[in-house]
């Protein structure tokens, strides 16, 4: 018998019926003998509906009352899928963040779990109760509700697996499982088995939108095994994501991510001396942008050349920010560009293995493909590249490392 944590997001619980089937789901994991938290998130849409209300009556509502009145969406599907699960002979019991006593920092709209204390959600599992939880939701220590931002409830299910040290999370979502890369873009995908902590924190940061990097972070961290399944239909055994890194000797590349949201910024002409990269970044970063790769090229005549990327919803900001900076320095010129993709290969794999950026190289080469800015880590090669190569660059990249459906098993 198993303690499994599972969590089910707006999507899953989108309507009565489907509220219904996770009852249905859920009963089966008891019917096995095993006990069972849910996690679950609003139903689809609602929080944006919430959201939209408060939007009408305030340009800037205030932070406390936001999460008082998004908090509402939760409560409302705890009830709803405990009265399912009620009805078709299988106990429950809904607990809030409050009722749990996840305690977290004040930090309204993305707070912070410092603290859970689980005893009664315990004392419910021992007495044979399916405990359903709202996820995103916490309390601060002033009794304040608080709410944990983008993916919150990834992270209420993952926190709670840690505090009860469950035996595994699992995620339902409307895929089944990881792959390769989105389906969407290389039609020939492959759904990963297995994949480490490592290789799904950089995917989620570089794009992948299966789960959140906060869920992961806090999984790799209290080594709560991961597994992502279908919420829709039977979808087998998911991706299982963990600590292990059984096969990597085989597998050069787990996946490719990609990120549509990048822009480029280049201050030409800069004089070169000691703390230029500060008076260039600083105050990009006290402006809230936050940048991902850097370049730097130093000229003969004593200037350099500086790029960097950036979200692509701050590129104006951290345009007329640069601009500024320009005249202060002394700089030539200031360019810009918010029509870049970034492509990158993930996999552990490439510790053991050489020679994977050469193939990357040839691959994009191959297809007429001009690489804008390199960046590399211990398990991971990002490319920046013009956004009208980005479905080409992937699917080139995909058929290189022999990633496909009908060649994936050498991979695996």
């Amino acid at each position: 018998m198993a303690l499994i944590v599972q969590k089910y997001g707006g999507t899953s619980v989108g309507s009565v019926e489907r509220i219904h089937n996770v009852a249905e789901r859920v009963k089966r994991y008891r019917e096995q003998g095993d006990d069972v938290v849910v996690v679950v998130s609003a139903m689809s849409g609602e929080t944006n509906r919430l959201i939209a209300l408060a939007n009408e009556i305030s340009d800037d509502p205030n932070p406390r009352e936001m999460d008082v009145l998004v908090s509402t969406g939760e409560q409302v599907t705890i009830a709803l899928l405990c009265m399912a699960l009620e009805k078709i002979g299988c106990k429950a019991r809904s607990y809030t963040g409050a009722q749990v006593h996840i305690l977290t920092d004040s930090a309204h709209s993305k707070a912070r779990i410092m603290d859970i204390d689980h005893a009664r959600v315990w004392a419910d599992i021992k007495s044979g109760r399916v405990v359903v939880v709202a996820g995103f939701l916490g309390v601060d220590e002033h009794g304040d509700i608080t709410t944990l931002g983008r993916g919150g409830s990834d992270t209420t299910a993952v926190a709670m697996a840690a505090a009860l040290k469950a035996d595994e999370c699992q995620i339902f979502t409307d895929v089944d499982g990881v792959y390769t890369t989105d389906p969407r873009v290389e039609p020939k995908a492959r759904k990963l088995d297995r994949i480490t902590f490592e290789e799904m924190l950089e995917m989620a940061s570089l794009g992948s939108k299966v789960l959140q990097i906060r869920s992961v972070e806090f999984a790799g961290k209290y080594n709560v095994p991961l597994r992502v399944l279908s919420s829709f239909g039977d979808s087998g055994e998911g991706t299982l994501i963990t600590l292990e890194e059984e096969g990597v000797e085989a597998a050069k590349i787990s996946g490719i991510a990609f990120n549509r949201d990048e822009a480029k910024l280049t201050i030409r002409g800069v004089p070169d001396q000691p703390g230029v990269a500060y008076k260039i970044l600083g105050p990009v970063g006290e402006a809230n942008v936050e940048v991902d790769m850097i370049v730097q090229n130093i000229a003969k005549d004593g200037t350099t050349d500086f790029t960097f990327t950036v979200n692509r919803t701050d590129y104006q900001k951290a345009l007329n920010i640069l601009n500024k900076e320009a005249a202060e320095l002394g700089a030539r010129e200031v360019v810009g560009d918010d029509r870049i993709v970034k492509i990158s290969l993930v996999g552990v794999g490439m510790r053991s293995h050489a020679g994977i950026a050469s193939q990357m190289f040839a691959a994009l080469s191959k297809e007429g493909i001009n690489i804008l800015m390199i960046s590399t880590s211990e398990i991971k090669i990002s490319v920046v590249v013009d956004e009208k190569y980005l479905e080409l660059g992937v699917r080139a990249l995909h058929q290189a490392f022999e990633l496909a459906d009908d060649a994936g098993d050498a991979q695996a």
